[in-house]
């Protein structure tokens, strides 16, 4: 397991979050809030475009301090949505999903206690409405286990490239590609046009969306005119010859 040092940082929304030493890069933004960021750049818009399916599976890179996945449970129970949620994530920090059973969560998650201990005792939940499935150790090999077209949602949520650079290559997005259904839709809050080349070399038609004031990239196998305004990155290289995706060393 990865030995991360981590602080705890107060965020916008009055929700806290963590300051990685390992990465020098905090978990969320701290002027978005922690829940805020979770809702806005990936659970408010993928479920807005799968609003009449009744159940998701969901594949969250990288579980973190699990607040994309906690932040959906929350979404689901407060506005009273009938919808099976499955989520399988990866996280390469065992002892920071062991940890999260005194991390200083906000009210909104109180009622969902029961859950993250149970994730942080044995890193697995469920019940007849929710089953979490978290693996420690390395995204990359973990998608490769993953059975092909059974994602709904891809919550795209590592670390920066900067520091993550192995979970934003055109590789990465090609096996990230064979495991999304044909109607999976693939949220970011990255909107690079080196990261967006990557998704769209690997197939991916690229959208951007702005939820409230940041940009964010949604990515699809199929087109779509639900949300945001679509990216024509043949157009984009044309005009920036220089930009070039990222690939695998």
């Amino acid at each position: 397991m990865q030995d991360n040092i981590n602080s705890i940082v107060s965020t916008k929304d009055g929700s806290n979050t963590l300051f990685s030493q390992f990465y020098n890069q905090h978990y969320h933004n701290p002027d978005d809030g922690a829940i805020n960021e979770a809702l806005t750049k990936h659970i408010i818009p993928t479920f807005t475009f799968h609003q009449n399916k009744k159940e998701l599976t969901i594949l969250d890179i990288c579980f973190g301090i699990g607040y994309n996945t906690f932040s959906t449970i929350y979404y689901c129970l407060s506005n009273n949505l009938d919808v099976k949620l499955n989520f399988y994530s990866p996280e390469l920090d065992g002892n920071l999903i062991k940890s999260l059973k005194d991390f200083p969560f906000p009210k909104e998650f109180e009622n969902i206690k029961h859950i993250i201990d149970s994730i942080s005792q044995t890193f697995k939940y469920e019940d007849e409405k929710i089953k979490i499935e978290v693996f420690v150790g390395n995204a990359r090999d973990y998608i490769k286990s993953l059975k092909p077209n059974s994602f709904d949602i891809v919550f795209q949520d590592a670390f920066s490239s900067d520091v993550n650079f192995e979970l934003w290559t055109k590789e990465y997005f090609d096996d990230i590609y064979k495991l999304c259904k044909e109607d999976c839709i693939m949220s970011s809050y990255a909107i690079a046009t080196p990261i967006r080349l990557s998704m769209y070399e690997a197939n991916f038609l690229i959208y951007e969306h702005r939820p409230v004031k940041r940009k964010i990239t949604l990515a699809t196998k199929k087109e779509q005119n639900l949300l945001g305004k679509f990216i024509d990155m043949e157009l984009k290289k044309q005009r920036n010859t220089k930009a070039l995706a990222l690939y695998d060393k």
